[in-house]
């Protein structure tokens, strides 16, 4: 084994401090960077979500009868 003791590991000759404070701002940022990605993705998918809703109720209205116009069959005798 390369180290003597626990804390030598740790130390790392003096270079300890420099070493574990890069690995601690590596995996601070990684996790800053994977809530941020997350945060993202739900933000784009409920925009999705939403721009599908309102096409669904345009379409819907569109083809829905417009109820101010009506149609009925009336029957004519042809004497």
């Amino acid at each position: 084994m390369a180290f003597d003791s626990f804390s030598a590991f740790i130390a790392m000759e003096g270079h300890g401090p420099y070493v574990w404070a890069c690995y601690a701002v590596f995996f601070v940022l990684m996790a800053v960077l994977m809530a941020g990605s997350l945060r993202s993705r739900k933000a784009m998918v409920e925009s999705c979500r939403r721009g599908y809703e309102f096409q669904a109720d345009k379409s819907k209205v569109a083809s829905a009868p417009a109820s101010s116009a009506s149609f009925a069959r009336v029957n004519v005798s042809q004497d």
